[in-house]
């Protein structure tokens, strides 16, 4: 039976199936095993560490975590075509690689396993806030996080409080996860190359958020903070409540500040604000 080192390379089995990545679906294929293996020992030590990979493609990066020693890798893709070409890995992977054929936005990826996975992918660029977003909602039940963004995206992810890159997708991430940025990749590195580059983060999940805040009220002050970036807080908020000075200064925050300079300590204040007020 074939084991992993005896399989064609990537790019052959991609050729033999006729595998073009397809903008519809956001897709981006690597073949450099260097820069797949760099990607897998990026999420550490896989050795007792059950793997979900997001948009495994035709399997270049699956491979890479399976040379890692991951012991089960659990593969989440949407396009038929890479499922069909994924099934000889599958095999001389000897049970260490299961395919579910599926969107990634329909399937609750953070219980595909039996125990609490690391989430690993090279995200389809027209989908990847959208499933970060949905893996937030559900990060008690996830090891960790490694994952290739558009560097743009990415850049907003790792934002800090004052740079024109921090806003709402900063605030999110960061309240829920440790962010820690890995490497930029190249455009060039990809199949065809897309017109933008792209960087692998590295997400902790905390075991609390950051601060305590409703995740639902959260999400409307930070869309009201940052819905109009070059108005004051005054002006944002009373988008979302007629009291917003009140809001505000209740929450210590100078109503005259603008969005990206607050802390996300300080959203959390004013959204525990937001939410008091609600109530009443």
């Amino acid at each position: 039976m074939a084991d992993l080192d005896s399989l064609p390379p990537v790019r052959d089995i991609a050729d033999r199936f006729g595998l073009r990545a397809r903008r519809s679906l956001g897709q981006n294929f690597l073949f450099d095993d260097n820069l797949l293996d760099r990607i897998a020992r990026a999420a550490g030590d896989l050795s007792t560490t059950e793997v979900v990979e997001v948009g495994p493609g035709p399997g270049g990066l699956t491979r890479a975590l399976l040379r890692a020693g991951a012991p089960h890798v659990v593969a989440v893709e949407k396009d038929p075509r890479c499922i069909a070409a994924l099934q000889e890995l599958v095999a001389a992977a000897h049970g260490r690689l299961e395919l579910v054929e599926a969107d990634a936005l329909s399937v609750e990826l953070a219980t595909l396993t039996t125990t609490t996975p690391l989430i690993v992918g090279n995200l389809p660029f027209n989908a990847a806030t959208e499933i970060l977003m949905r893996l937030l909602d559900r990060a008690e039940r996830v090891k960790g996080m490694v994952l290739m963004f558009q560097r743009e995206v990415g850049d907003r992810i790792a934002a800090v409080p004052g740079t024109k890159d921090y806003g709402r997708l900063s605030v999110m991430v960061q309240w829920r996860c440790a962010v820690e940025r890995c490497f930029e990749v190249p455009a060039r590195a990809f199949v065809p190359p897309p017109k933008v580059q792209a960087v692998v983060l590295r997400l902790k999940p905390r075991a609390e958020p950051l601060y305590p805040a409703d995740p639902a009220a959260l999400r409307k002050v930070l869309m009201a903070a940052f819905g109009q970036r070059r108005k004051t807080l005054r002006n944002a908020m009373s988008t979302l409540s007629e009291h917003a000075v009140d809001l505000l200064e209740t929450a210590g925050i100078d109503p005259g500040e603008r969005a990206e300079r607050l802390s996300i300590e300080q959203f959390c204040a004013l959204a525990r604000a937001w939410s008091a007020c609600e109530e009443k």
